[in-house]
């Protein structure tokens, strides 16, 4: 079987799952009771051994797909020389749902809009990582489908398939097939629900009406695009809001980096990664972008998540946790030999081994969330407990800044004074001085300041290269080059007018990035070889540096550029092929959407005062209210 181009699938979910639909109508990825739990559908990963839940015509056909708009769920509609039909897919958000019992479920409307359409349903459940397939038995709720291995560990792995079709089970190839005749005006529904025999019965369309008011209410009815913006921005920041809240774990509040693993970097590339684990490092771009968004709920919650990490003695912090709070060693990267991987190329792994680096950067991120919530005006009690762990953070850098570590982009065994690591120790004492001055709270600040200096004086020093007139990639580097570098105006280590400054972005400009304003992450370094992929996020942090530096045209036209790699359904992985466009990376990428929202402010503020701009206009009480002209009441079940 074929792999769709990750360009050709959407995504729907609920509180804490998701599954990808392609535009072939194939659910190809879906983990249960959780988006970081065992697979049950993944022929993402392996077209003929992964499973799939698939609706598709059985004549030939063209398709595409939309979402409703202004909610996570998803159209995809079939075109055959009879008729249309259309698939409507959605994990359903309802007010009355017991202990998730609705939530942990899959609904497909078929529905036939002109003339007659025959619909082939296949439901090929591989539970464990498509380690196991299920039995099959006939119930009064419909085919009950259960792995067919014994359990220690208490878990009742299950889907119940039920729906108005006739059901047919082919025990050989562990798979039950329907086919589904509609006409103009007829519908059907067919719904798989996990960990229950015997689900609630429910009214299918009433679910569907309350899953679109839901997703509308939460971003915002009818709100209205800024005058001062294109549409297109604004949609495709209401989009990203969209993916950002499927990807919210709503008991943690903790955020993936992604709905999935191991799609990797490149095609034929040993770079595959899970990323459905909360990295640390996303704490101020994800806080900057849900609070921009008006969305001061999640933002509290993520915030109340950091915060616990906070608590932790410095020395046992991760660069990345699981949704429900595991980290470091309870965290085992293991490679799945029985699947392919994505096009053929693996391995496929679950877990991730850079849970137990030594990453210096998660200090400063911790802080400057802390620091950046409260500069939102968000109520938060810096109590004692709080404010004694990021003294304890604080400290912790002062004595650890000058180590060695694998940096933000997780170079195995592969330590370097890396300029990123330093400037978020800086940020971990600025911020931490900040804080105690402001609020007036006993610290060691004559410590904390001679630190500050120290790894000011460091970055200036052996951070810059006098021979590429840029700062680079680790200390006394010459001429390797990061796009990090981008972030120093951004954490206003130096104002953005200052001539290193600008003299990095050009270089970036010049060695990184693409004339549609591509950005890949490195050049010129001896820790790996160059990049040929650009990565999305640094695109974003160009224009963000850009717009700072009020070279704005440049950063508008690189911004609209950038727009066009995103999928049809205005979703991004982690990575784009610059000369074919092609999506690569884990998808849809969380990093690469809370890109787009903080230039989105970014630009937008610019756009909005007319003239030059200053580095004050982008603090964070000048751009929460970037994207709330809404009546949140106007709402409707369209």
């Amino acid at each position: 079987m074929d792999y769709p181009p990750l360009s050709d699938y959407g995504i729907i979910g609920n509180d804490d799952r998701c599954a990808l639909v392609s535009r072939q109508g194939s659910i190809d990825w879906c983990c249960f009771p959780h988006l970081e739990s065992p697979s049950v559908f993944a022929a993402i990963l392996d077209a003929n051994r992964g499973g799939r839940f698939a609706v598709s015509p059985a004549a030939d056909h063209e398709s595409s797909h939309r979402y409703v708009d202004r909610t996570n769920v998803l159209e995809t509609t079939f075109e055959t020389a009879r008729g249309q039909a259309t698939v409507t897919d959605l994990m359903p958000m309802t007010p009355d749902d017991e202990a998730g019992r609705f939530q942990r479920a899959i609904y497909r409307k078929l529905e036939c809009d002109r003339g007659r359409v025959e619909l082939d349903v296949a439901f090929e459940p591989r539970f464990d990582y498509a380690r196991i397939r299920p039995t099959f038995e006939r119930t009064d709720e419909g085919i009950l489908a259960r792995r067919d291995d014994e359990r220690t560990d208490g878990i009742d792995d299950l889907l119940v398939l039920s729906g108005d079709c006739e059901f047919s089970i082919d025990r050989t190839d562990s798979t039950v097939t329907a086919t589904a005749p509609i006409e103009a005006g007829e519908q059907r529904w067919i719904r798989a629900s996990y960990g229950d025999p015997t689900p609630p019965s429910v009214d299918h369309d009433r679910v569907l009406d309350e899953t679109k008011r839901y997703w509308r209410e939460w971003v915002g009815g009818r709100r209205e695009c800024p005058e001062s913006i294109p549409e297109r921005w604004h949609e495709m920041v209401v989009r990203s809001e969209l993916v950002l809240k499927l990807l919210i774990h709503h008991d943690t509040g903790a955020i993936p980096a992604a709905a999935t693993t191991s799609m990797p970097e490149a095609i034929g590339s040993d770079r595959t990664w899970d990323y459905r684990y909360n990295w640390i490092r996303d704490a101020k771009f994800t806080v900057q972008a849900l609070h921009s968004t008006g969305h001061e709920r999640e933002g509290r919650e993520y915030f109340d998540w950091f915060v616990d990490v906070a608590k932790t003695d410095p020395e046992q912090i991760t660069p990345l946790y699981g949704l429900h709070g595991d980290a470091g060693d309870e965290i085992t990267e293991r490679v799945l030999d029985h699947l392919e991987g994505y096009r053929g190329t693996g391995p496929v792994r679950i877990g991730n081994g850079a849970a137990t680096q030594k990453q210096l950067d998660v200090y400063g991120t911790i802080v400057q969330a802390i620091y950046e919530t409260i500069r939102f005006g968000e109520d938060v009690d810096v109590d004692d407990e709080t404010w004694q762990s990021i003294c304890a953070i604080v400290d912790y850098v002062c004595d650890h800044w000058d180590e060695r570590d694998a940096g933000i982009w997780e170079f195995r065994g592969e330590h370097r004074h890396f300029l990123y690591s330093k400037l978020l120790c800086w940020v971990a004492l600025d911020r931490g001085i900040e804080l105690a001055e402001t609020g007036d709270l006993r610290a060691p600040l004559a410590r904390w300041k001679e630190s500050r200096s120290a790894v000011r004086d460091a970055i200036e020093t052996r951070g810059y290269s006098e021979s590429a007139d840029c700062f680079v990639q680790y200390f006394d580097g010459d001429d390797a080059l990061d796009a990090t570098a981008l972030l120093l105006p951004i954490y206003e280590f130096l104002p953005p007018d200052d001539d290193r400054v600008q003299s990095t972005i050009d270089a970036v400009i010049d060695r990184l990035t693409t004339d549609d304003g591509l950005v890949v992450r490195f050049v010129d370094t001896d820790v790996r070889r160059d990049e040929q992929k650009a990565f999305l996020l640094c695109s974003f942090w160009l224009v963000d540096a850009l717009v700072l530096s009020n070279r704005v045209e440049r950063a508008r036209e690189y911004f609209e550029n950038v727009l066009e790699y995103a999928s049809p359904l205005g979703l991004y992985t982690e990575k784009v092929d610059p000369e074919t466009g092609q999506l690569l990376g884990n998808f849809p990428q969380a990093f690469s959407h809370l890109g787009l929202i903080n230039s989105v402010t970014y630009l937008t503020r610019t756009l909005e005062t007319e003239g030059d701009v200053d580095s004050a206009d982008f603090q964070p009480e000048n751009v929460q209210a970037l994207f709330r002209r809404a009546n949140a009441s106007d709402v409707d079940d369209r």
